[in-house]
């Protein structure tokens, strides 16, 4: 059938099952957005105001929900504009697609000039995705929209880009959906390496598993094996909830710190072990067994004694049915391990008052709800003392520590999973970096809450310049606006609250709401740090 490049396009994503985009429309993009009010019926738009904001939000609905993600903007500008999400993608494994316009074909090098080009943007596409690719004609655009999701669903998840000039969204051409699929290509489990790793298992007496983006899909598996070999299981930034943080063996990753000097056995299932491998030390004594599905990081950190290259709920699932051919489960350590957490708690208790807001938090959000961070003081106590109870409920930037994600990302969390009670956690410093997306979220009604804590300062930055260079305070006061009046101006529910019984009656008072709602918590800025957790001594 005869198609324009931005029907093939649009057509082509309804196909590999994208139901959502998360995009701006500009002169380059035209075609794709005609298309899009074409099969309006089949595929919703959700404009930003702003580049990033759709790349964060393409983001926020693949973390709340697993499902591939797409976002578009226009060239050159709109490109760089959404860079700063890009990278965040990146670092957490996200399954998005990039799909970004650019100047018609032949003027394409040339440096002439023309609206919004710049040199080498298919570059600077490639060093942010695991695979990128230039359409050159609307009949090749199912074959690569396919190839683009085969990616995504294939080996390690990461970004893809796929880059459409003007011209070719424009033009008109038979195309062809014949043989249109989107398949997933794993890595084959070694099953000798599965045998090396019972073996490890059994001679192991005091091993520790550590979790992390990569076995988010693996949640009943991960349970399953660290309940039948009885190791506790620890997770930080991007693993909460894979293990319920009330289960007997789930913790945060620098409660292990305790129990590493007679680790004999680390296991990294979809993880580095970044902390203890680099920062707590190693002895001749410690083994290393590491899960995951992209080869070339198992010895990232150190050397593995065994590898096995696969997704982790594959490999579990063959794992945990050879341990049970091959050894007894463990003998409960329920007793011991509450024993544990309580010396754990004790380490925690003067992080206040970050624990006691997000311990009313918890009581308010329900279990299915997702808490998103964001890098201020609540935010990095999250990290620690947050209780997630189920995957994909607990966001977090990882290590890319974008300033300014939270809210932008919280918002496509909220558009992929409308029933979701949403929370933010902003500070007023990151909140400002996409606070024109409150248009968006009143637009779109997306009910996101946002408990800003608002010191009027870069806050971390500035007890840095104070406690580490002697005060040499510079460039980290900030003029805000009235947050209550421009929350309203925008047309979104606002308050603000200067005690934790009035916090948790305005989350409740927001709970359901259709509109955005921005709480706003005066704060100072003496809250303890979570620094010290970073920074553990050897002990090995």
């Amino acid at each position: 059938m005869e198609l324009t490049g931005g029907q093939a396009v649009v057509r082509s994503l309804i196909k590999s099952g994208v139901n959502q985009i998360y995009g701006l429309p500009g002169v380059q993009n035209d075609w794709l957005y005609n298309a899009l009010y074409d099969y309006r019926d089949e595929i919703r738009v959700i404009h930003t105001r702003h580049e990033q904001g759709a790349g964060y939000m393409a983001l926020g609905h693949y973390l709340a929900t697993g499902e591939k993600a797409v976002y578009n903007i226009v060239p050159g500008p709109g490109f760089l504009n959404s860079c700063g999400a890009l990278s965040t993608i990146w670092g957490l494994n996200a399954k998005v697609m990039c799909l970004v316009g650019q100047i018609p074909q032949k003027v394409q090098g040339k440096g002439y000039g023309v609206l919004h080009e710049i040199p080498d943007q298919m570059g600077i596409l490639k060093s942010l995705t695991k695979w990128a690719k230039k359409v050159d004609s609307p009949a090749s655009i199912p074959n690569i929209i396919s190839q683009a999701f085969t990616q995504l669903d294939s080996g390690r998840p990461r970004p893809v880009g796929v880059e459409v000039s003007m011209d070719v969204l424009s033009g008109k051409e038979d195309v062809s959906f014949d043989g249109f699929s989107v398949d997933s290509i794993m890595p084959i489990v070694d099953e000798a390496a599965i045998d090396k790793a019972i073996e490890l298992i059994k001679q192991a007496k005091n091993p520790l598993v550590f979790v992390a983006g990569g076995a988010m899909h693996a949640s009943d598996e991960v349970r399953a094996f660290v309940e039948y070999i009885q190791s506790p299981v620890f997770a930080y930034r991007t693993g909460k909830g894979i293990v319920p943080s009330s289960h007997y063996l789930s913790y945060p990753v620098p409660a292990a710190h305790m129990l590493w000097k007679d680790c004999d056995l680390c296991i990294s299932i979809g993880s580095h072990a970044r902390m203890p491998l680099m920062k707590w030390g190693q002895d001749d004594s410690l083994k290393y067994l590491s899960i995951n599905v992209d080869e070339s990081a198992h010895d990232r950190m150190r050397k593995a004694d065994v590898k096995i290259t696969g997704d982790s709920k594959e490999v579990l699932t063959i794992l945990n049915t050879q341990l049970k051919s091959s050894m007894n489960e463990r003998p409960s350590k329920e007793k011991e391990m509450k024993a544990f957490a309580q010396a754990w708690n004790e380490q925690v208790t003067y992080l206040e008052p970050q624990k006691s807001y997000l311990d009313m938090i918890r009581e308010e959000l329900p279990a299915d709800g997702i808490l998103v961070d964001e890098l201020t003081q609540v935010g990095f106590a999250s990290r620690i003392v947050w209780n997630t109870e189920l995957p994909r409920t607990y966001l977090c930037t990882g290590h890319m520590g974008t300033l300014g994600w939270g809210f932008q990302t919280a918002l496509g969390a909220k558009a992929a999973r409308p029933d979701a009670t949403v929370i933010s956690v902003a500070g007023d410093g990151g909140f400002m970096f996409g606070v024109q997306e409150l248009a968006t979220a009143v637009q779109h009604k997306l009910g996101v809450i946002v408990l800003l804590f608002n010191n009027n300062l870069f806050g971390n930055v500035r007890s840095m310049q104070e406690r580490l260079y002697d005060n040499r305070v510079i460039a980290t006061d900030l003029h805000n606006p009235d947050f209550v009046k421009m929350a309203h101006a925008f047309g979104a529910n606002s308050t603000r609250v200067h005690s934790m019984e009035d916090l948790r009656k305005a989350i409740r008072d927001a709970s359901g709401e259709s509109l955005p709602t921005v709480i706003e918590i005066p704060v100072g800025n003496d809250w303890p740090s979570t620094n010290k957790f970073k920074a553990l001594p050897k002990v090995k």
